[in-house]
């Protein structure tokens, strides 16, 4: 079962092109620690400060929120934004494997009405901007169990697995599907080649629970 959803958006760039780098001033950074992450977190202060304070104005208005229903904190390379019906965060990060470039990944939580989702101005405010869909599981999940379960279909449904071979996690292709399944055993994570509003993701995602239904192991995952 289910504990909670979030949906994950990344987007990201050169550390170079952020406005508070210096060239002739600032190194680029050789790799990704706390120390040369705190250096991120001075440079990129005003894209985050601006990109947050566009969400805030945007779904201020959007959703007609007053005062006391939208709060926004900003503590660089962080923001969190939270809602009366949502929290939203935006993240700076050095790329582990390339210093020189930043990530930025935004994640929407706490949805407590899908009936928002659906609004005209919140699908707009965040068209295309996630990517991922991640379904924390309430009481987690033996990777090896799904991928068992997956197996002993032989390929009905339209169910496919995929695994490392020390089954730390595994990916599962559902036919007609557009997305990738990743089961970590903590979470589900549903990955689309194309950004979206979550909408329209969860609009997806009902493809694949109706897929999983063909097991009841499957189907116990998301309920």
């Amino acid at each position: 079962m289910i504990a909670s959803i979030a949906f994950i958006g990344r987007a990201g760039g050169s550390v170079k092109g952020l406005s508070g780098f210096k060239k002739g001033h600032h190194t680029l950074p050789d790799a990704a620690n706390a120390v040369t992450n705190g250096f991120l977190g001075k440079i990129c202060a005003t894209e985050l400060a601006d990109e947050a304070e566009r969400y805030f104005q945007e779904l201020r208005a959007g959703l007609d929120y007053k005062r006391k229903d939208i709060a926004l904190s900003v503590t660089s390379p962080h923001a969190v934004l939270t809602a009366r019906d949502f929290s939203l965060e935006l993240a700076y990060a050095l790329e582990e494997r390339e210093p020189t470039q930043y990530a930025v990944t935004t994640t929407l939580r706490e949805l407590r009405d899908a009936a928002v989702a659906e609004r005209d101005a919140f699908a707009r405010i965040f068209a295309g901007r996630f990517t991922e869909i991640s379904f924390a599981l309430k009481k987690g999940a033996r990777v090896e169990a799904v991928i068992d379960a997956i197996e002993a279909l032989e390929g009905e449904g339209g169910l496919a697995v995929k695994y490392p071979s020390d089954y730390r996690d595994c990916e599962i292709g559902v036919d007609n599907v557009d997305a990738v399944v990743r089961c970590t055993g903590a979470t589900l994570d549903v990955v689309f080649p194309r950004g979206a509003a979550p909408a329209e993701l969860l609009a997806a995602f009902a493809a694949v629970r109706g897929a999983f239904r063909i097991s009841k192991a499957l189907s116990g995952l998301i309920g």
